[in-house]
């Protein structure tokens, strides 16, 4: 797979930009490797293309639109290929993979490229307006999450060291920039900031697909949560609960939800997802089709040790199904049901995830709010209230987020930001079955491509990885 670097990314976004701007001649055109971002966005409906373009980077293969959900579980204990599989993923589930890998690569550079895109939305000198302003909060939020997905495959937890070397923090065009690592507490006060003003500058709530006031303080409070800042992450979430005038999805009508794949204008649930349809979609590769026996692949597998946490009565469970693949007994993930004419969307934050947050966030100072926000999400779901108490409570909170978000992308990153090793179940091969926190693999390394290209960086490569 071709491998790109931060320097290619910014000249690839100038030559992205080149075509937002077409009002002039053919031959007054500057060649669009000249064309600077103030000539490309020119005007307030350039803007608007850029943002699109952005939007579209997130739903990319090495992204949203297939790779970030599954890493987050086959990396831990909720995903394991099945012995009938097309070798997608491999690597992430043996815990081989190298530092020419095409996914890991693919993550990187497809981040970067988005965050460039952001750039040049926010440094835009089109005067401002409420819809600049709006375009603006947006590439705000969507830097801010590619930041966060980068600091946390890429970089040590911020829980244990935020210190230690984070990703490279580019927030202006610069096609000769070569930068260096920041730290990861310098990544993650970008991210905050960016957040802070995307919710100051978005006054407008389109739909599901788009990211607004209430998504970015949602985004924002997963990050606290992140940084283990409880005290932020539950004035966020409850901010989130109590004002955005999103409203969670029951049990009743839970299976109708998941089934659902138009962006949603309703706010129930869904506060921010990537959109997918009939013509702009991701085909084969989509997420649905690495699940879906009916796809064309079908390689991933639900984990028989998740499968048993869930309660008979659990409207979750109905999302499972048990069967037989390559002759062995399988439960397979229905939560991704569409891969044809209009695709499952990829859901990205949730009000249901702030329950849990808010629940995560008050322990161990307020056990009576731990239980009542917890219990928000196993009312809704048909599952047992929980009424531990101690660090009985906190492993029962880590469960229900493990059951509400399975196969969204999340459980790697918990156990990461938990400093847990990861012990998986007899359906994960013998050599791969038990990954300790300390094993430098738990950190994904700097692709090849960037140390090739980027003398600064060249000598920052994560531990292991030389």
């Amino acid at each position: 797979m071709k491998q790109f670097t931060i320097k290619n990314m910014i000249v690839a976004t100038a030559l992205l930009l080149s075509l937002a701007s077409c009002e002039k001649s053919f031959l007054e055109l500057n060649p669009p490797t000249s064309l600077t971002p103030e000539v490309a966005l020119a005007k307030e409906a350039d803007l608007q293309v850029a943002l699109r373009g952005a939007y579209a980077g997130l739903k990319s293969t090495s992204l949203y639109g297939r790779s970030l959900p599954v890493l987050g579980d086959i990396m831990a204990d909720n995903t394991y290929q099945s012995v009938a599989n097309t070798n997608r993923y491999t690597a992430f589930s043996l815990y081989n993979y190298t530092v020419t890998d095409g996914d890991v690569a693919g993550l990187w550079s497809a981040s970067y490229s988005i965050i460039l895109r952001a750039n040049n939305i926010i440094n835009s000198k089109i005067p401002d307006n409420a819809n600049v302003l709006q375009y603006k909060g947006e590439a705000y939020a969507i830097r801010a999450l590619a930041y966060f997905n980068l600091v946390r495959y890429f970089a040590t937890p911020y829980t244990q060291d935020p210190t230690a070397l984070g990703v490279p923090v580019v927030t202006v065009y610069n096609p000769d920039l070569k930068p260096g690592r920041a730290k990861v507490s310098e990544v993650y006060d970008q991210i905050n900031r960016d957040l802070t003003q995307a919710a100051t500058l978005m006054t407008n709530f389109t739909n599901s697909s788009q990211f607004s006031r209430y998504a970015a303080r949602a985004l924002q409070a997963k990050v606290y949560l992140t940084m283990g800042d409880k005290t932020n992450a539950k004035a966020l979430a409850l901010d989130v609960i109590a004002n955005s005038g999103f409203t969670p999805v029951t049990a009743a009508t839970h299976a109708g939800y998941w089934a659902g794949v138009a962006p949603r204008t309703d706010k129930v649930e869904t506060l921010f997802e990537l959109s997918f349809d009939a013509v702009g979609n991701n085909a084969f590769d989509a997420l649905a089709y690495i699940y879906l026996q009916t796809g064309n692949y079908g390689d991933l597998l639900c984990s028989s040790e998740l499968y048993g946490k869930f309660d008979a009565a659990d409207v979750r469970k109905a999302m499972y199904a048990t069967g037989t693949r390559g002759g062995l007994a399988s439960v397979f993930v229905n939560k991704f049901t569409s891969f044809s004419g209009d695709h499952t969307d990829t859901k990205v934050l949730r009000l249901s995830e702030m329950y849990l947050i808010a629940a995560e966030a008050s322990y161990p100072s307020s056990s009576a709010d731990a239980l009542k926000y917890v219990n928000e999400v196993t009312s809704r779901r048909g599952a047992p209230a929980i009424a531990t108490s101690g660090a009985a409570l906190l492993e029962d909170i880590i469960l229900e987020r493990r059951k509400e978000l399975a196969f969204e992308g999340d459980r790697y990153l918990d156990m990461q930001r938990l400093q847990r090793g990861i012990v998986r179940s007899t359906d994960y091969p013998a050599s791969a079955r038990t990954l300790d926190y300390s094993n430098f693999r738990r950190l994904m390394p700097i692709p090849q491509g960037e140390l090739d290209a980027n003398s600064t960086i060249k000598t920052q490569q994560n531990p292991g990885w030389f």
